[in-house]
């Protein structure tokens, strides 16, 4: 009984995880600029990456197994959002945004580089 929930959750997981991986995917076709597509491609992928590796670990129930896919989960969690600050950062710098876009736009007081302005 308890393994027939298990695989009925652990499915549902997977699906779920694998609707947002497609909705990223849409978002990063459709989005006008890097850094809607930065959102796109970060956001939604991690939450669906990780819905899936808990409709794997629902579906497999391993220990070694277990360990395997949390150090997956730690990864993913550690480099999705360095990676995403590093293609705003590139966006921003190239120019690669539409300005109007923008709520608030806190580089734009910083000098060259991203580093505080120089003096007056």
């Amino acid at each position: 009984m308890i393994g027939t929930i298990a695989d009925w959750l652990g499915a549902g997981c997977l699906v779920a995880g694998a609707l947002l991986g497609l909705a990223a995917g849409i978002g990063v076709l459709r989005f006008p600029d890097a850094l809607s597509r930065m959102h796109a491609a970060t956001k939604p992928q991690v939450l669906g990456v990780l819905l899936l590796l808990l409709g794997i670990t629902l579906r497999l129930r391993s220990q070694a197994d277990f360990g395997m896919i949390l150090l997956v989960a730690v990864f993913q969690l550690a480099t999705a959002p360095v990676a995403a600050q590093m293609i705003g950062r590139a966006a921003y710098r190239a120019g690669r945004f539409d300005r109007d876009l923008l709520d608030a736009d806190e580089l734009a007081e910083r000098g060259p580089g991203g580093g505080p302005a120089g003096p007056g």
